[in-house]
């Protein structure tokens, strides 16, 4: 991979192009930093483009002024696409102030990045292998998802083992159902009633030892995770008083965002960063499309999750999200649930403050004097007139 690097200046009342080809080798990134530290250069523009634009930030960073633009946010004249006229437009737009710097985290946020990243793609993989199970049970004619709630669970791993060890019976199978289990014995042994050929047998002994993998390497995350969030323990313990918002959330979040949320000048800048919020598109007069701009989609899918966890509570936020749900759908509520809770955590951690949790009065109290206004509008179009008592004076 090849780095071009047009370097501008002015001499003489003009200005002077100077093109130079770097590769993408750290012996020759030392020697990009050594020609421009020879040709006096303060400041250095570049574009996100994947992890690439990382180890050239890194080893010019403390030498000059770096500004990382968003690509989509620098296209040039669609058409007349060269990597040589991308860094000439790069350039020039650095020079005339037109470039929009992007966020990057520091080294130490960065690497909590990886590791909250890293543990949302275990969860994630793990998950499938949940779902190759149900799909092998499923062949051998075990309904073992329709007696438990979690196939992996204390009784259902325990199925699982006699069924790799040859275990065929299902009036053995049942009795390592632990006796919390809500089906009944009957329906215990129906479930577990099926074909298990050595062939399915295979394939869940490979499965479950890799599941066994995947829980060892979440485990260890989480432990290196909650390590180098000890100092924002006080923090982390305050904001899970959110409905909803679980420690995973939290880290996702502390990970993403930060701890310092002060280069946040509000909670609308963060979230629209975020995007989280409506989006503007107008034209003529009319509003268009109110999509949500892509953001970072980790806090988005983690502020969702934290969403959909509320929606059944008898709190402001669960009653918040039914409410949009009725008019907009769901898909939309838990955006909107998502977006106050990062609008919450952002004042949380900026002033310090406790949680205060309205409750579903802060929204009947609403609904009462709204039904008392349509009542006197009513009775008003049917011709009666009525006289309302003095307010008191405050």
């Amino acid at each position: 991979m090849a780095i071009f690097l047009n370097l501008m200046r002015m001499e003489g009342g003009k200005r002077h192009h100077y093109l130079r080809t770097f590769r993408h080798e750290t012996a020759d990134l030392l020697a990009l930093r050594a020609w421009l530290l020879q040709e006096r250069c303060t400041h250095v523009g570049m574009e996100s483009t994947g992890v690439y634009w990382m180890s050239v930030y890194r080893r010019l960073e403390g030498f000059f002024e770096l500004v990382v633009a968003n690509a989509q946010h620098i296209k040039a004249v669609p058409g007349r696409k060269t990597d040589v006229q991308d860094a000439e437009w790069i350039a020039s737009l650095l020079q005339h102030g037109l470039f929009n710097p992007s966020f990057v985290p520091s080294q130490e946020q960065q690497d909590l990045r990886d590791l909250t990243r890293l543990r949302v793609s275990l969860v994630r993989e793990r998950t499938r292998l949940v779902n190759r199970v149900h799909k092998v049970l499923e062949e051998a004619g075990i309904k073992l998802a329709t007696v438990l709630s979690d196939i992996l669970g204390l009784s259902g791993r325990a199925i699982l083992q006699a069924l790799c060890e040859g275990e065929r019976d299902p009036e053995r199978l049942a009795k390592r159902v632990h006796p919390g289990v809500q089906a009944s014995q009957e329906q215990i042994v129906v479930a577990l009633t099926g074909e298990v050929r050595e062939h399915h047998r295979f394939l869940l002994r490979e499965l479950l030892s890799l599941i066994t993998v995947q829980d060892r390497s979440i485990t260890h995350l989480e432990e290196e995770i909650e390590r180098r969030l000890h100092p924002f323990a006080e923090q982390i313990t305050r904001c899970e008083k959110i409905n909803g918002v679980s420690r995973h959330v939290l880290y996702v979040l502390m990970a993403e965002v930060g701890t310092d949320l002060q280069r946040f000048p509000d909670a609308e800048h963060l979230s629209s960063w975020a995007g989280v919020c409506p989006g503007q598109k107008e034209s003529a007069g009319k509003r268009l499309s109110g999509k949500c701009k892509k953001g970072n989609r980790y806090v988005r899918e983690a502020l969702v999750q934290a969403a959909h966890g509320v929606r059944r509570s008898r709190t402001y936020l669960g009653e918040r999200y039914r409410r949009l749900k009725k008019r907009r759908g769901s898909k939309r509520a838990a955006l909107a649930i998502g977006h106050d809770i990062l609008v919450i955590y952002c004042q949380m951690m900026k002033t310090g403050q406790e949680y205060q949790e309205k409750g579903v009065e802060f929204f009947q109290q609403g609904d009462r004097s709204k039904f008392g206004r349509q009542l006197v509008r009513r009775l008003e179009h049917m011709g009666y007139q009525l006289t309302r008592p003095p307010q008191p004076v405050a």
